[in-house]
């Protein structure tokens, strides 16, 4: 009897226990909480240079600053880093994507309905996403303009002075909002600290997404159902002269 072939191990793509669905690899997760730990340390080292009551409780104030410079032009590094992974290459792309059901999704939060057909990513994570890349250019563009002076002349350097600052102002409300939200679903917590939801969060989060999970996840094991291919017969061979 021919020997089987090994069956394939449990992968980064395996479908995980208990039902439960896929929504980001180790890769994806380790992209965001990199980011999330440099963008911590970028305000927290801001609120401490800007705002006199934390200065005189911290102190040190030449090692806040470099603190604060070096997480600040490491803070685009994760998502570099995250390009070699072919999940996160795939969410990028549909975080870059804004299609009808988007904007269906924009007109029913505007109007507090709760139907709001959403994909991977609703319209208003896909929003996050992009103000959030636009805003930490522009952070570490102006800020490189504050840590070498002798890049631009003097009028260039107040004007990225004054970008800098009010815009890390706007990240730093845009943060909290985003962290308040979080706050509130547990579920999609979970989903970021494991890579796993529920398909009952999903299906009511992420409609549309959950759809074509469960559609993939049929035809997978239907294609395990299946039965194999019965083999052919060989052909009859012919016969020698000496048989005849």
């Amino acid at each position: 009897m021919p020997r089987q072939p090994d069956a394939p191990g449990p992968g980064p793509d395996a479908a995980p226990p208990g039902g439960r669905l896929r929504r980001f690899t180790a890769a994806e997760r380790w992209v965001h909480r990199s980011t999330a730990a440099l963008m911590g340390l970028c305000l927290v080292t801001a609120a401490c240079l800007y705002l006199p009551p934390l200065a005189e409780l911290v102190g040190r104030r030449r090692l806040v600053v470099t603190v604060h410079e070096w997480s600040g032009i490491l803070l685009p590094l994760p998502v570099l880093a995250g390009l070699a992974s072919r999940a996160f290459r795939a969410d990028l792309r549909l975080l870059n994507r804004f299609g009808p059901h988007d904007r269906q999704w924009l007109r029913s939060a505007l109007r507090r309905h709760w139907e709001r057909p959403a994909g991977k990513f609703n319209a208003g994570q896909k929003l996050y996403a992009s103000w959030t890349a636009g805003a930490a250019l522009v952070m570490v563009g102006t800020g490189l303009l504050m840590w070498f002076p002798h890049l631009a002349p003097l009028v260039w350097r107040t004007g990225a002075t004054f970008v800098h600052d009010w815009l890390a102002l706007a990240v730093a409300a845009v943060v909290a909002g985003h962290l308040w939200m979080a706050s509130r679903d547990p579920e999609a917590r979970l989903g970021m600290r494991t890579g796993t939801v529920s398909p009952g969060w999903a299906a009511r989060e992420h409609p549309l997404w959950a759809a074509r999970e469960r559609a993939a996840r049929e035809r997978a094991a239907a294609g395990r159902d299946a039965p194999d291919a019965p083999e052919r017969p060989a052909p009859d061979q012919p016969r020698s002269r000496s048989s005849r």
